[in-house]
């Protein structure tokens, strides 16, 4: 079919192509998920699930990329869940969309031993509710769109979350974002909701990324992260409201590799930040930056004293233990 027809004619009208509804202690393995019309697997009110050897294929075309022909079929997520006590490992997705995604009033999960491509590795977007006790661990992401996303739509709590062991190949947008969603839930693509998809490089044409003053990041840590050749040249964004910044936020060993020289590159054009090899940073009350992380956030306070990098690091011991 033509790309986007769909979406247009039926909008999110749309089935889901697997859901899973208030179950205990199941098992899910083997499986195809191919071409879903919307979200592709959606696990919700779960208590004790495990994902094992499934693939998740909504490729539009036979490039490993994620094209604009590619990106009409968003809305198809891969791994969609709510609960507790989830196991996601050893699975391929490639989606264009969230390709796993912990919702709203989740803990105890862990998701490791994937292959992953679409909009991230992602917690959200929360609102109103508290997700915490989440792993994602021994990842790769070629050629993704998105790696670490973590989004507020609006206010709630996400704490107690360890990205571990996470490699991030040619992303064409954001290595890493930790902030508010990015995105539009209305006939005006550029509105923000609450942080306009236009944002930033349609800033100055008034498209806006507003963090909800109600939603809190707290003990956060990326370990062993690897964002290789991001196409943007800053690798992400972290962003929080005043109202309740971000707490014990550390990247240990998180590092960003450019393999082609700059001359070479097409960068986005926007304002200074954009074009600098740095994060958007603000917001972050407690940040600490450790192990050869590079480039260091600019908002994180690299002079920390040890009692808070030690809480930070404590509060992922256990983390995305399945009970």
């Amino acid at each position: 079919g033509i790309p986007g027809v769909g979406y247009l004619e039926r909008g999110e009208n749309r089935p889901k192509l697997l859901e899973l509804d208030g179950g205990r202690d199941i098992l899910v393995e083997k499986l195809l998920l191919k071409d879903s019309p919307y979200w592709t697997f959606w696990a919700h009110g779960m208590d004790g699930l495990e994902v094992r050897h499934t693939r998740i294929d909504a490729r539009r075309t036979s490039e490993q990329k994620h094209t604009t022909i590619d990106l009409t079929a968003f809305n198809t997520d891969g791994f969609d869940v709510t609960g507790r006590n989830v196991w996601i490992h050893d699975c391929e997705v490639w989606n264009q969309d969230d390709s796993v995604c912990v919702k709203d009033d989740s803990q105890d999960m862990v998701f490791e031993r994937i292959s992953a491509s679409g909009l991230g590795l992602t917690i959200g977007s929360i609102g109103g509710s508290t997700v915490r006790n989440i792993t994602f661990k021994d990842i790769v992401m070629p050629d993704t769109y998105k790696g670490i996303y973590m989004k507020f739509r609006g206010d709630g709590l996400v704490e107690d979350v360890l990205y571990q062991n996470i490699t991030i190949v040619r992303p064409e947008q954001w290595g890493v974002w930790i902030g508010p969603a990015q995105q539009s839930d209305s006939n005006d693509l550029c509105a923000a909701h609450p942080c306009s998809i236009c944002w930033p490089t349609l800033e100055a044409l008034g498209a806006k990324c507003n963090a909800p003053a109600g939603g809190q990041y707290r003990n956060v840590v990326l370990r062993d992260v690897t964002i290789i050749d991001p196409k943007t040249k800053s690798p992400g964004v972290i962003l929080a409201s005043d109202q309740a910044p971000m707490k014990n936020i550390v990247f240990d060993n998180v590092v960003v590799n450019y393999e082609e020289e700059e001359a070479e590159r097409d960068w986005l054009v926007g304002k200074s930040w954009w074009k600098e090899p740095q994060y958007f940073c603000k917001g972050v009350a407690s940040g600490v930056a450790l192990g050869g992380t590079s480039p260091v956030p600019a908002c994180f306070n690299v002079t920390l004293p040890a009692a808070p990098v030690a809480a930070a690091a404590a509060a992922t011991d256990g983390v995305g233990t399945v009970a």
